[in-house]
């Protein structure tokens, strides 16, 4: 599995994939795929990484678990498949981009354009056993999570970390909020939606991003993937 972390994350990854607890993970994994259908692909596990450089990374997206239905998950937080209907949450995030900045919501939920724009659309746990959501917690996937958090925290650029919900803000403690920014709120799934909605994460991330002398995000996505 090692080697499918993209070239740019690698070198800060390494001492990450030494460690006992990577080899547990890749052993659990290969037992699961050969026993159990696993979403995402193998392939597309790094897809946020691949995506996203580890020196071009301007914004931290985090997400929970991956989608566990038919079809959806593809590696990037909140993100699934072009042509798959657009879940809940994420429809609730474009309702308040519209909002914010008056950013139509499009008709499919296929993050990518943000990610090459330089949103990490980062899960804390990269894969799930289908239909059994949580199902790959706690064996060893948050170890490696919080090593790519620590990884974006330890560069000179500062970047700005969007911590949805209570799972999310337990990472502030990897982060130094003397030099990045952190724009923490509710999560925006129907159960806590109406605490997410006016919040304005968007705008606060842009507005961070400007402090710092970058370019804010480009929001819009492209109306056909």
């Amino acid at each position: 599995m090692r080697e499918l972390i993209p070239a740019s994350w690698a070198p800060v990854l390494a001492a990450e994939t030494d460690q006992p607890y990577f080899a547990s993970l890749e052993a659990f994994l290969a037992k699961e795929r050969a026993e159990q259908q696993v979403f995402p692909p193998a392939d597309e596990v790094f897809a946020a990484l691949d995506a996203t450089a580890y020196q071009d990374v301007k914004v931290v997206l985090l997400g929970q678990d991956p989608y566990h239905d038919d079809g959806q998950a593809h590696g990037m937080c909140f993100s699934v498949r072009p042509g798959v209907r657009v879940p809940p949450s994420l429809r609730n995030m474009y309702k308040e981009l519209d909002e914010d900045l008056g950013v139509a919501p499009v008709g499919h939920g296929y993050l990518k354009a943000w990610a090459d724009r330089g949103v990490l659309l980062l899960n804390t746990v990269l894969t799930v056993r289908a239909h059994q959501p949580a199902s790959h917690k706690d064996q060893g996937w948050e170890k490696l999570t919080d090593a790519v958090i620590r990884a974006v925290n330890a560069r000179d650029t500062p970047a700005v970390f969007v911590l949805w919900g209570a799972h999310a803000k337990k990472k502030t403690k990897l982060i130094d909020a003397s030099k990045h920014a952190i724009v923490a709120g509710a999560h925006p799934s129907p159960l806590s939606a109406k605490l997410f909605f006016g919040s304005r994460p968007f705008s606060a991330v842009n507005d961070a991003l400007k402090g710092f002398g970058q370019e804010p995000i480009d929001w819009r996505l492209p109306d056909q993937v």
